[in-house]
């Protein structure tokens, strides 16, 4: 399994995934225009900007959203339900059929029993706050990865115009929901980026806190030991993925810092989410001002300055265009 579902199915069982099947909506043209120069206007007027990102700005990189209507949990709840479905439907069969058949007359043989299988087939220590957001290491390990749970895929555009935002301080920070590393793959510097969720590619030392962003999926969940160890001097701390489950806490360090960066400025871009995970979706009501930019609505719609309802992709090559920025 790869991609967003290998992330997923690692993840416990959880009930409350929230809500899932949104559908979603598009600005017309005429009206997508007007919201993309109002766009530009507010970035530019703006001395400190944050961009807060989710799952949409990833899926035109073959990775799935969760909660869109081909979402990992919106197909999950859809699967589900049809398997509610049929097991009624065969129970109420199964009952009409018992009444219409008659008792064998010269056997006690019991007839053939029917069976449905009803079994769910779906597979489903915290670290020390000690690490600074800029010690991260790029290697490759040297133990083979332990499998290809999340595939490598190229950053999108979304991605690329972020990073080059950020180069040119056109964006002061980065807030991002995401565990797939694409950030980090386009260039935006760890000491920018608060990851809020964990992220697949990247382990961590228990002992020092220095971070490696490797070259495959690290696995596992929960601050789980990865079988590496730390390569820093002296050190030899036991390394850990950083992936969230449903209960973890959030990296202290990191979302301390989103919270601070969105006190501080006077826009946030919530790009690709549908502010429903707790408590980062509520990171840009911090904020002066902030944008959405997502196809489904969100919780916060009516508070926002803005909400384009349009492919994230194009409302930032759109925005580039008129920074006058090349990707």
């Amino acid at each position: 399994m790869s991609g967003s579902g290998g992330y997923a199915a690692r993840l416990s069982e959880y009930k409350n995934k929230g809500v899932v099947g949104l559908t979603e909506r598009f600005d017309s043209s005429r009206v997508l225009e007007s919201k993309l120069d109002r766009l530009h206007k507010l970035l530019v007027s703006s001395k400190s900007v944050v961009v807060l990102t989710g799952a949409g700005i990833s899926t035109s990189a073959g990775i799935p959203d969760f909660r869109g209507p081909k979402g990992i949990w919106t197909l999950e709840e859809k699967a589900k339900a049809e398997k509610k479905r049929a097991k009624r439907k065969k129970g109420s069969s199964s009952k009409a059929d018992a009444k219409k058949q008659k008792t064998p007359a010269a056997s006690d043989e019991p007839g053939s029993l029917v069976t449905v299988d009803t079994t769910d087939d779906s597979s489903t220590s915290p670290l020390p706050s000690t690490a600074t957001a800029t010690t991260i290491a790029t290697t490759a390990a040297t133990t083979p990865p332990p499998s290809d749970l999340f595939q490598v895929v190229p950053p999108t555009p979304t991605h690329m115009a972020l990073a080059k935002l950020v180069q040119l301080n056109h964006i002061d920070y980065i807030i991002t929901q995401n565990v797939d590393g694409l950030h980090l793959r386009s260039g935006v510097p760890r000491n920018k980026l608060s990851i809020l969720h964990g992220d697949c590619f990247t382990e961590k030392c228990e002992k020092c806190g220095y971070e490696y962003f490797r070259g495959f999926d690290i696995g596992g969940v929960s601050f789980r030991k990865t079988g590496r160890t730390c390569e820093q001097p002296g050190c030899e701390g036991a390394l850990r993925d950083t992936i969230l489950d449903w209960e973890d806490e959030l990296p202290e360090e990191d979302f301390g810092l989103a919270e601070d960066k969105c006190d501080e400025a006077d826009l946030v871009l919530a790009l690709g989410t549908s502010l429903r995970i707790i408590p980062a979706g509520q990171l840009p009501l911090r904020a002066k001002k902030f944008v959405v930019v997502n196809l489904q609505k969100t919780p916060y719609d009516d508070k926002a300055e803005l909400v384009i309802a349009a492919k994230v992709d194009e409302v930032m090559n759109d925005l580039c265009s008129r920074l006058n920025v090349t990707l």
